[in-house]
């Protein structure tokens, strides 16, 4: 109550409150007695609820040091006793974001990630996060694997998204240690983060539970900040820390109430007997370097909505990780997500649904749309995935949209891989199933004349059958996209097939001088000419074709270039003197001749 009244002095300008905190007498002929000392740390015991908001008192401002004038420095972190950078990504800690849907959830992912991977919008109505999106997180020094989960809303109807959702949460809670729960200062506290928390005490009893006031870039003034803190703590997880996901204000205490948090999980795994280095993937890296094809692979599902794209991840990582249903349009973040299949890392990419792009599309959609195109220049093996019953119910295989999706990976040099799905569907139509079969590879190479023997999978996404058959086909297109062959084979290869090429004129036949491999992913030949005939396209095709067919990398894009071997010029031999030249001018008369040099 005092201090209340002192700051309420002090805003309308008292003269005598500013006297009493400065301890100076009053103007006046009977000065009062001077007070005993209200430094801040008085204050801080007398009030607690005003402490960790960046308020001071003027006595605080008069007794401190005068910093000297120029452009403010940051106060720096203080390091932590633990390496985390020196450990692996599997043993660090785990924390998850939760709290209602629009609280700033997804925007702290991304400035833990350090990057925009996280779709962020502003609508309060609806939810843009749905599913679980996993990275490794930097503050300061500390590393953690952080997780980024759909608003919460207890509320919710069973067999709903939104029921879908909290359930999900609720599986990945399970390998989480740490939760920040966060909710918007600027509405308050609202009944549904009560809700919320209640949530978390039932389900996340044995996690330690971080409350974050978000989005309090403009309220740390008049108090707002103190009050907002005091409703906080009938959430029931101790003091809450203010911070601003969009402007990084307030990560400076979170990393202080983190660090000690995290010290000491670190220091209880190396007392279990397990080491913070993982000698054995430092191994394997080092094995794998000079092997591309060992390298991670980064494999992306694309396609378009409602084709069974996350129903096909659920089937390779063996469990529910993203949110699958009837709805079309379903998965709006582009989910990435690691798994081992043969002592191999592939690294999974669930994309939303491939649109035609009419301009048309507004807020999360048109987001998505984005976001699926750059994740599908970053793979390097694009899975297409086609509805195999509209295929048998239409006349062609591939619509619009998936043709541009084909042509566009091949032209970016992406290995392609064609995956059928919903084939249970046709099981009991045994004619239409084999007229699938049948008809999707042969249109397959009608669209796509440039790669010839793309891959085509035939599998059931929801039962489980072709899972085995699907990664053994894309690890077989990663290995020959992967491809190195050595420049003497290469050259011996080029004798062969050059004399059994049907050329019209031998005198017009190109002569290449050497044909060598100058990078991989995707297999880069060159092929360097002596002559002044240069290669044809249809040249070019053939030496394609005949290196696909003979080294047996079919269904991959080849790039073949050719460069001329400019002529040597012919070197005068007197050009090798460098000194200057004496010449000899002779002079005569009648009785003598004289020899002048001159120097030239």
């Amino acid at each position: 109550m005092a201090a209340a009244i002192l700051r309420a002095a002090l805003r309308r300008s008292r003269p005598a409150a500013a006297a009493l905190l400065h301890h100076r007498p009053l103007p006046s002929s009977r000065s009062l007695p001077p007070l005993p000392s209200l430094g801040r740390s008085s204050l801080l015991s007398r009030f607690p609820g005003s402490a960790g908001f960046g308020y001071s008192t003027v006595a605080d401002e008069s007794t401190a040091p005068v910093k000297p004038k120029g452009k403010a420095r940051k106060n720096p972190m203080k390091q932590s006793r633990f390496d985390f950078t020196k450990v692996d990504a599997a043993l660090l800690p785990t924390v998850i974001l939760v709290g209602r849907p629009n609280v700033g959830k997804s925007a702290l992912f991304n400035r833990f990630i350090r990057r925009r991977e996280a779709l962020v919008y502003n609508t309060p109505g609806d939810h843009v996060t749905r599913d679980i999106r996993e990275g490794v997180a930097k503050l300061g020094d500390l590393r953690f694997r952080v997780l980024d989960s759909a608003g919460l809303e207890t509320a919710a109807t069973s067999g709903s998204i939104l029921a879908r959702t909290a359930d999900m949460t609720g599986n990945v809670l399970a390998r989480s240690q740490f939760a920040i729960f966060l909710i918007d200062v600027r509405d308050g506290l609202q009944p549904l983060d009560l809700e919320v928390g209640q949530w978390l005490r039932r389900h996340a009893s044995g996690i330690h539970t971080i409350v974050a006031m978000n989005k309090s870039e403009s309220l740390d003034e008049h108090g707002v900040l103190t009050a907002a803190a005091g409703e906080a703590h009938r959430l029931g997880f101790g003091d809450p820390v203010a911070i601003s996901a969009e402007t990084g204000l307030g990560m400076a205490e979170l990393y202080e109430t983190l660090r000690p948090l995290f010290e000491d999980y670190m220091f209880q795994l190396t007392n279990n007997g397990l080491n913070q280095d993982d000698p054995t993937s430092e191994a394997e890296t080092e094995a794998h370097e000079g092997d591309e094809s060992k390298l991670p692979l980064q494999l992306a599902i694309v396609g378009r909505p409602n084709v069974g794209k996350s129903t096909l991840l659920n089937t390779l990582l063996q469990e529910q990780r993203v949110l699958v249903g009837p709805e079309a349009g379903l998965t709006r973040d582009s989910i990435r997500t690691q798994f081992q299949f043969d002592n191999r890392t592939v690294y999974l990419v669930d994309t939303a649904g491939w649109m035609e792009r009419s301009g048309k599309e507004k807020g999360p959609a048109s987001l998505s749309v984005v976001q699926s195109r750059k994740n599908l220049m970053r793979a390097h093996i694009v899975a297409l995935v086609l509805d195999g019953e509209k295929i048998a119910k239409s006349k062609s295989s591939m619509n619009h949209p998936e043709v541009l999706i084909a042509r566009q990976a091949i032209e970016e040099g992406r290995g392609l891989v064609v995956i059928v799905n919903k084939m249970d569907l046709l099981r009991e139509n045994q004619p239409l199933f084999d007229k699938v079969i049948d008809a999707v590879p042969k249109e397959i190479q009608t669209v796509i004349p440039q790669v010839t023997g793309i891959p085509v999978v035939f599998m059931s996404a929801l039962e489980g059958r072709g899972r085995i058959a699907v990664m053994r086909q894309v690890i077989d297109t990663y290995e020959k996209w992967c491809l190195r062959l050595s420049t003497s084979r290469l050259n011996r290869w080029l004798r062969k097939v050059m004399s059994r090429h049907s050329w019209k004129d031998s005198a017009t036949q190109p002569k290449v001088k050497y044909f060598t491999q100058v990078k991989a992913r995707p297999p880069t030949f060159v092929a360097f000419m002596s002559g002044k005939v240069q290669l044809s396209d249809t040249d070019i095709r053939f030496l394609t074709k005949s290196l696909k067919e003979d080294f047996d990398i079919g269904g991959i894009p080849i790039r073949v270039v050719q460069r001329s071997i400019p002529r040597k010029e012919t070197v005068k031999s007197n050009s090798r003197n460098t000194g200057p030249r004496i010449n000899t001018r002779m002079r005569t008369d009648k009785r003598t001749t004289v020899c002048e040099p001159t120097t030239s």
